[in-house]
């Protein structure tokens, strides 16, 4: 397939490892399970345990990137799948008064992780090449996610919840193993020196403000991912709600999980060659209009129409976005980017639950409407900063006085 060939080998088996590491990686799915259950808290004790773990996935998202630049990506992935796996593991054997500990210390872990593997190929792939490489990196992560949740459910049901933890844990640390083999050490990703011998003192902030439709993107993506998470927060709640039972929303998610293992690559390769800003204004667009379906009435065919919408738009904008960021990062900052994206594009893992909970509790028909205005506003936000961007490239390198500029002309 024309551009697949853009994307190094090592791409494929970090793919190759991620799908793997994913499929064992199914005990965010049952945690809450497994607190109120065998562990035996009370619903607000397990939710207090779960929010904190998510504080503590945001921060290694957040900071994952950190340590990459610091002191190489490859070693930053190394060391937090081998902290995150060996935490997964004795987490059965811990005692239920530390669990508020060991669980988001697995969980910041698995921060760094994300954020590592995005800066690793970002460090891999030129210029030019990340969109495929990142949708391909995507791709095994949600098909190993789509193969992984039903094997969870067969271990929790069959075996017992401490397993789930011992087969996560494991497939983190030979995640780690697989890492180590096929990562070659040079490709470690230190950076050069910055031009100002670091990004102390606000030089990260002073690289943003440089890059403008950057932070236009980061805070359309943090609106989005508020308003994308809704259909794993508060949509099933409105789903029951309406007399549509478990099943319902289990197929619903289905369709998502297939139609983005199914299209998310084609797609990439097709519009690779399209400017970024308006794929991914498109994409939160859809986001925003896959809500409003919901205002046609309730029922299996609009959430069926709202799920696909929501999904195309996922395809349009995650893995276009990601690569935006890395494009356009300093060679010497790429992982702080990198992890300044991935924070924010999991934001909505904290605040989804609360904000949507709190305004539909509240005023339940104001939900989909807002999310359908905030996801629309977001997408033609980046949508406006894309013409905006086209201007200013279009325009002599003198005028704009960009190095990027003065480069392309």
């Amino acid at each position: 397939m024309q551009g697949i060939k853009d994307v190094p080998k090592v791409v494929w088996l970090l793919a190759a490892g991620i799908f793997v590491n994913a499929v064992a990686s199914f005990t965010f799915v049952f945690v809450f399970l497994y607190l109120t259950g065998p562990r035996g808290l009370g619903a607000a004790q397990a939710g207090l345990v779960v929010g904190i773990g998510g504080v503590g996935l945001v921060a290694g998202n957040f900071t994952g990137g950190w340590y990459g630049d610091r002191f190489g990506h490859r070693r930053a992935l190394l060391a937090a799948s081998a902290l995150g796996g060996a935490a997964l593991v004795v987490l059965p054997t811990v005692p239920t008064g530390l669990l508020a500990l060991v669980l988001p210390i697995a969980q910041y872990a698995s921060g760094v992780i994300r954020a590592a593997n995005s800066a690793l190929v970002a460090v891999t792939v030129p210029e030019g090449s990340r969109r495929q490489a990142f949708a391909v990196t995507r791709s095994m992560s949600n098909a190993g996610f789509a193969a992984g949740g039903p094997i969870g459910a067969l271990i929790a049901t069959g075996l017992s919840y401490d397993w789930l933890f011992l087969a996560d844990g494991l497939g983190t640390l030979l995640f780690a193993l697989w890492t180590a083999r096929v990562v070659p050490a040079r490709v470690s990703g230190r950076p050069s020196a910055a031009p100002d011998g670091g990004l102390g003192r606000g030089g990260l902030w002073r690289e943003l403000r440089a890059r403008p439709a950057v932070l236009v993107l980061l805070g359309a993506i943090a609106v989005i991912d508020l308003v994308y998470r809704q259909h794993l927060t508060t949509f099933p709640v409105f789903l029951a709600d309406h007399g549509m039972d478990t099943r319902a929303y289990g197929l619903l998610i289905a369709i998502n999980g297939t139609v983005i293992v199914l299209l998310e690559l084609p797609a990439t390769l097709a519009l690779r060659r399209r400017s970024p800003l308006p794929v991914i204004g498109c994409g939160l667009v859809l986001v925003g209009g896959g809500y409003a379906m919901l205002l046609l009435g309730v029922g299996m065919a609009t959430a069926a129409a709202m799920m696909v919408l929501l999904t195309f738009g996922e395809i349009l904008y995650k893995t276009t976005a990601t690569a935006y960021v890395a494009d356009e990062s300093p060679e010497y900052a790429i992982g702080r980017f990198q992890s300044l994206y991935a924070g924010v594009s999991i934001s909505g893992f904290v605040l989804a639950g609360p904000l949507g909970g709190a305004l539909y509790a509240g005023a339940p028909g104001l939900l989909w409407p807002l999310c359908a205005v905030l996801g629309t506003a977001a997408g033609a936000t980046v949508l406006a900063m894309g013409v905006r961007e086209a201007r200013r490239r279009a325009r002599p390198a003198h005028e704009t006085g960009s190095p990027r500029a003065a480069v392309a002309g």
